[in-house]
């Protein structure tokens, strides 16, 4: 039996614990991946919004342009049948001092048409985007226009390039101004 009789030293010591693992090695991946993780996201949401801008910013640039072909059609295409429902068109399309300078002119321009039965159809052969800021944009549009009048039926086409201002307003994106470029 005293064998089994434990000494009092046997007794206070403790039994050997088994090893815990290191979690310092642990700590140290699950930050480095949380990160890479954090970087990635990080990197992919700001991809993702650039794309986003760059699909948005083109959106308008093909507006713009689509607007300035639009409109140097409706100034270039003029039936003396239908004058009124042509210049009726380009108001429509137009906003600011150009709206109320061609809404001023617009009658005498209907008499000179109706007398001399002029007749003339432009068609936009390039169309491309010069600037753009802001709500706005400025495109240089070539046009051939064809004329024909009562003393003159048959005429050589004219070809002119337009810089037509596009703004974008309330109502849509619609012609500002409209110069001639030599």
């Amino acid at each position: 039996m005293a064998e089994h009789v434990a000494t009092a030293e046997q007794i206070t010591e403790p039994a050997e614990r088994p090893a815990l693992p290191d979690l310092s090695g642990i700590r140290a991946v699950t930050t480095v991946g949380l990160v890479i993780v954090t970087a990635l996201a990080g990197v992919g949401g700001w991809l993702g919004y650039r794309t986003y801008q760059d699909r948005e910013s083109r959106g308008h640039r093909s507006l713009y342009v689509q607007v300035a072909r639009q409109a140097a059609v409706n100034l270039t295409t003029i039936d003396y049948a239908n004058v009124d429902a042509d210049i009726r068109r380009i108001l429509e399309s137009a906003t600011g001092t150009f709206r109320d300078d061609f809404q001023k002119r617009s009658q005498p321009f209907i008499d000179v048409v109706k007398n001399v039965q002029s007749k003339s159809e432009g068609t936009v052969s390039e169309a491309g985007l010069l600037s753009e800021a802001d709500d706005q944009a400025q495109v240089l549009v070539a046009v051939s226009v064809k004329t024909s009048t009562a003393a003159a039926p048959e005429q050589e086409p004219r070809r002119w390039r337009l810089r037509v201002s596009v703004e974008q307003t309330g109502d849509g994106a619609k012609v500002s101004n409209v110069e001639f470029v030599p």
